[in-house]
């Protein structure tokens, strides 16, 4: 039980039809053909490397592009057959959702609150989100995680919800609403800004940011509130990442760093509501998550304000009473069968290539990057093992640079709210692949999981905690060696 009661809104009084599985097949269909429009069926548009050149990130699920769609490819292993579901996820990821009562009642129910009307809203062209640049500005792909401390009586719900949301607002800053609703507040972010002089004199200044929410719509949340920003990281690799077998991921964990190294990486355990158990994290900042199913299920109801048989009722608090009246959109809102489509797609989105343009330069700046640790936590290299609902992502040798732990980033990324049992100063190791195309998918984006971060550099200066040895060896770089750095990032 949560540790407060959610209230069901009453459904609307608007006729719901009640479609077979021929009808749910014609919606579906029809939804993969938008899909295929829309995006031009998104063809490859260069060709692939030589057989030998080590570049097939995600084994043989990679793809071969370079343009803008290179984040939105379904895997290259995926038979010809089996491609209409793909693309029937992807019209449901891409088109928005609706207002209930609509004549598209596939698509309807959005809210009575919620973040973005699309998933395409946060995942922009299915890549990073990014932070607003200033005050006034938009945060649609940005997010506020709220909670509180456990007390006694509360503490027993850490186990499923690995923390407290807060008895009003919730688990989740919902900063928009259907008409006649209030929102829940509005997200305003301001920086400053300090300079890091390099060992060759050159300056970057990194921007700090301060999250405040404004305008709250049912009252001052309070002292006890803590909140986290996160920007939406991209949908690549997912499915892959889920079928990395969990003792391959623990075998790298060293929570109490036994080998000395300073690196201590630790899984996060997490509640999995399907299997109704504990299980190791593996999505989300914190890997809150342990498989993306869930982690979509959790994306439809938090950032959407939708219902599905996983989570069945919308997150109104009791004194919220505009959005308790609103209409629903059915029982559940989104129904098993365009939920398994939106996850199939989300477990077949495809890793690019790596890019060897230039071989010589990228060659040194891997081997920076392993000389100067950041290889301790960005592991590059699993093997697959076998996902049975997904049997084209098995035994596949990729390169994610992750290893999928939690890890203390110190004071320096600290946001100061614990999930589950990952503290406030730990954060799950992002993967890299496919990094150095992030600004062309999306010239907006920006890392680390606040967005604070407008280039990689600016990113890995802001390492601390147990990356510390590791950001300082890239500060006493000379040029050459930095820019080498780089370039070895953004081949992957």
């Amino acid at each position: 039980m949560a540790a407060f009661e959610l209230i069901p809104r009453k459904s609307s009084s608007a006729p719901r039809s009640r479609r077979g599985p021929v009808s749910w097949l014609s919606v579906l269909t029809l939804a993969a053909l938008v899909a295929l429009v829309l995006s031009g069926c998104e063809r490859s548009t260069t060709a692939p490397p030589k057989p030998e050149n080590p570049s097939r990130s995600g084994g043989a699920t990679t793809v071969f592009d370079t343009s803008d769609k290179a984040y939105s490819l379904p895997a290259a292993n995926i038979p010809i057959t089996k491609r209409d579901r793909f693309f029937v996820g992807n019209a449901f990821f891409k088109q928005p959702w609706v207002i209930a009562p609509a004549s598209t009642d596939a698509r309807d129910g959005l809210g009575p609150m919620y973040n973005t009307n699309t998933c395409q809203g946060c995942h922009i062209k299915d890549g990073r989100g990014h932070a607003p640049v200033g005050p006034n500005a938009d945060s649609v792909s940005l997010l506020i995680r709220l909670s509180i401390p456990p007390t006694k009586q509360t503490r027993g719900d850490l186990g499923k919800f690995g923390a407290i949301p807060h008895p009003v607002y919730g688990g989740q800053l919902q900063d928009r609403a259907i008409p006649g609703v209030t929102p829940e507040g509005r997200v305003e972010v301001t920086y400053t800004e300090h300079a890091v002089t390099l060992a060759d004199a050159s300056v970057v200044k990194l921007r700090k940011p301060r999250f405040e929410i404004k305008d709250w719509g049912y009252g001052a949340p309070g002292d006890e509130l803590m909140i986290s920003a996160r920007v939406a990281p991209p949908m690549i690799g997912l499915g892959l990442l889920e079928a990395i077998p969990e003792q391959a991921i623990r075998k790298g964990a060293d929570p109490d760093d036994a080998d000395g190294d300073g690196i201590s990486g630790r899984v996060n355990t997490v509640w999995d509501f399907d299997r109704d158990q504990t299980a190791m994290g593996r999505y989300g900042w914190k890997a809150g998550q342990p498989s993306v199913r869930q982690q979509t299920t959790a994306a439809f109801a938090g950032d959407m304000g939708l219902t599905s048989s996983r989570f069945p009722e919308d997150d109104c608090r009791p004194v919220q009473e505009a959005c308790l009246q609103a209409a629903s959109g059915g029982t559940p809102e989104v129904s098993d069968a365009i939920l398994d489509e939106v996850v199939f797609y989300a477990e077949h989105v495809a890793v690019p290539a790596r890019r060897f343009d230039k071989p010589k330069q990228q060659a040194q700046g891997e081997a920076l990057f392993k000389a100067s640790g950041c290889a301790g936590c960005h592991t590059p290299k699993f093997v697959t093992g076998e996902h049975k609902d997904a049997p084209y992502l098995s035994g596949q040798t990729i390169t994610p640079y992750t290893d999928l732990l939690l890890h203390d980033m110190g004071e320096e990324l600290a946001d100061h709210r614990p999930e589950f049992s990952a503290s406030g100063s730990e954060w799950r190791t992002p993967p890299l692949w496919g990094i150095g195309l992030a600004k062309t998918v999306s010239s907006k984006a920006t890392f680390l999981h606040d967005g604070r971060a407008r280039t990689l550099l600016e990113a890995i200066l802001w390492h601390g905690g147990e990356a510390r040895p590791a950001r300082d060896s890239v500060v006493q770089m000379s040029r050459a060696e930095r820019e080498a750095l780089l370039a070895f990032l953004n081949s992957l």
